[in-house]
């Protein structure tokens, strides 16, 4: 290590809180030490672990002592554990956001809405400035099925539209058409049509406060394509009496009769100037690394990985299961079990360091709830060529043991793998439920999409996931502590093989984020950090339909048969209209050249 890095690494410790009970683990993976590190991580102070958070990085640095008092290399930047990367966290109301009001009907016959008060701009507009006439178009819903159509014989081409909030039924979650009333869908559904502009309102028979949208950022879904805004039922009012309704009256037609109304706002125009900044966070991986000492095999390295990060307070947008409840969810299976797990593995090779052939990477990621984004980082970046690593191995949940069942993804991965699996569980202390895939819902994903092979243990979903209620005392420790150690069983092996375990490409389903439920596949993995125009892409499943086309990870798509792509819900809805054989005309940027290609969609298996 050259003197500067020395520097910056002395630096980097001594902002390092010490670690009091580093000296009273036991060198063995022990159930207790488990639980020390659970419920440290999943802690009221930890606050949720969310990306980019206090807790967060308290998390990151509480592991980071770990492995220097273990004696693990930094594989971070600057001589430092953490591999930090930067993604839009949130979202703000900009400076230049107006809407102004013209036409007969407006009192004064122009109205400068005042921001905030009047109306606020939604967290995925897109923006710009756009003016038109305005249109009011029920609720904006336009179902598959044709049994009901608000845009029926209704032109909205250059126009501005308004629309009700929610559907005929209300915000019931039962609703029949409730799954086409979100703002994805209905912004879709207008801006398909040729919309310049998207307003939304809440009507009286829903929510007797005329209150604006909260603004909140998705981060699936950042840009609509057209502005967006919602905007107080008070300033709509007037503009609908010429035409003899209110909008209650408008709302129980609707309700009663099941039957859209839609009418041109005749006289009126609208301005919108939509100024959303989007707020860039930092967060960071945490990696070390134990060298191998093997002549022959210790250039190759095995990673080993599993995600820091939950989902902080909750709150609408999060990913919880209770989008109404702001508090803090602990996430200690989901992953403080993982990161533990991972944390002992750290402590018990590094005891027996002259004894490895293979170097152990460390990996343990950030930004896995919002999409993979630690590990896509680590592919794209990886502080140890990708073409030395053997094999991927992740921890996503190994705290709820239950009986004997412990899942094993990415077992087709490697013909070795089911043989392995077998010999380190001989006397059947797990029933495995085996599942050949390489894609799945964790970081493993992100390497098996390089061609490495991976295997991915879990003990799988329970009541309290994406709850608060996934907290510390919850855990089967006795339970973590046996799948830990048999993870310690199958990476030892890996680690001594004399041969690289060979790669299997399986007949997968889909990547894991090709939008499960649909029919048909592109063969993708979605970038949910990608950022601006378009659904960029992270990762292309060789052999499937994108490959075949040339895609390549990091293209952006922004037009597929014909169609605008400007999110993943854009992409969403095109997959619900192809099927298998499909030949598909695809737009993408790519280094900043558009590029035209046609896949031929594949059907999923």
């Amino acid at each position: 290590m050259n003197s500067r890095r020395t520097t910056l690494a002395l630096a980097f410790l001594s902002l390092l809180p010490p670690v009091a009970a580093a000296q009273t683990l036991a060198p063995e993976i022990t159930a207790e030490d488990l639980r020390t590190h659970i419920r440290y991580l999943a802690s009221d102070e930890l606050g949720g672990r969310a990306s980019g958070t206090h807790g967060n990085e308290m998390a990151a640095r509480y592991i980071a002592r770990y492995l220097h008092d273990w004696g693990l290399s930094p594989l971070g930047d600057s001589g430092t554990y953490f591999q930090h990367f930067q993604f839009v966290s949130s979202v703000r109301s900009g400076a230049g956001n107006a809407l102004r009001l013209e036409g007969k009907p407006v009192a004064g016959g122009i109205l400068n809405a005042v921001p905030d008060t009047d109306f606020r701009v939604l967290g995925f507009s897109s923006n710009g400035t756009v003016s038109g006439p305005l249109v009011f178009a029920g609720y904006g819903i336009s179902a598959k099925d044709s049994s009901y159509d608000d845009f029926k014989n209704l032109d909205v081409k250059g126009k501005i539209i308004v629309v009700l909030r929610y559907s005929p039924d209300g915000s019931d979650p039962h609703g029949a058409l409730t799954r086409f009333s979100s703002f994805e869908t209905k912004t879709l559904a207008a801006r398909d049509r040729g919309a310049v502009g998207f307003i939304v309102v809440t009507g009286p028979a829903d929510e007797q406060e005329d209150a604006l949208i909260k603004l909140r950022f998705d981060q699936r879904f950042g840009n609509s394509g057209i502005p967006s805004l919602s905007m107080r039922r008070a300033l709509l009012e007037p503009l609908i009496a010429p035409s003899g309704w209110t909008l209650r009256a408008l709302q129980d037609s609707i309700k009663a009769r099941r039957s859209p109304v839609a009418f041109p706002l005749a006289g009126v125009t609208a301005t919108i100037t939509s100024d959303v900044e989007r707020v860039t966070t930092t967060t960071a991986n945490v990696i070390g690394f134990l060298p191998g000492s093997d002549p022959a095999l210790k250039d190759q390295v095995v990673v080993l990985g599993a995600h820091i990060d939950h989902l902080g307070m909750g709150g609408e947008g999060s990913g919880s299961l209770q989008p109404d409840t702001v508090a803090i969810h602990h996430g200690a299976d989901d992953n403080a079990s993982g990161t533990a797990g991972l944390l002992e593995l750290a402590q018990a090779f590094a005891w027996e360091r002259p004894s490895l052939k293979r170097g152990l990477v460390f990996a343990f990621f950030s930004g896995e709830e919002l999409g993979t984004l630690g590990s896509s980082y680590y592919v794209n970046n990886p502080p140890i060529p990708l073409a030395r690593t053997a094999t991927m191995v992740n921890m996503d949940m190994i705290g709820r043991l239950n009986g004997k069942t412990l899942t094993v993804f990415g077992t087709g991965t490697s013909p070795e793998w089911n043989a392995l699996l077998a010999k380190d569980n001989p006397d059947s202390a797990f029933t495995l439920k085996a599942v050949p895939d390489g894609y799945g819902p964790s970081d493993h994903a992100q390497f098996y999409g390089k061609n490495i092979p991976v295997l991915f243990f879990s003990t799988g979903e329970h009541s309290d996931y994406h709850r608060p209620s996934d907290t510390w005392d919850r855990i089967n420790y006795a339970g973590e502590e046996q799948v830990v150690r048999y993870v310690y069983r199958i990476a030892g092996d890996i680690d001594r093989e004399a041969t690289r375990p060979p790669f299997t490409r399986t007949a997968s389903s889909a990547p894991s984020g090709d939008t499960r439920g649909f029919r048909t596949t592109l063969g993708i993995i979605p970038d949910y950090n990608g950022g601006g125009d378009g659904m960029k892409i992270s990762v292309v499943r060789p052999g499937g339909p994108a490959d075949k086309a040339g895609l390549k990870g990091g293209d952006v798509i922004v037009s597929m048969a014909g169609k605008k792509i400007v999110n993943i819900y854009d992409y969403m809805e095109m997959l619900g209209k192809l099927k298998g054989g499909d030949r598909v005309e695809l737009v993408v940027m790519r280094d900043g050249k558009p590029l035209n290609c046609t896949a031929e969609m594949a059907e999923r298996k």
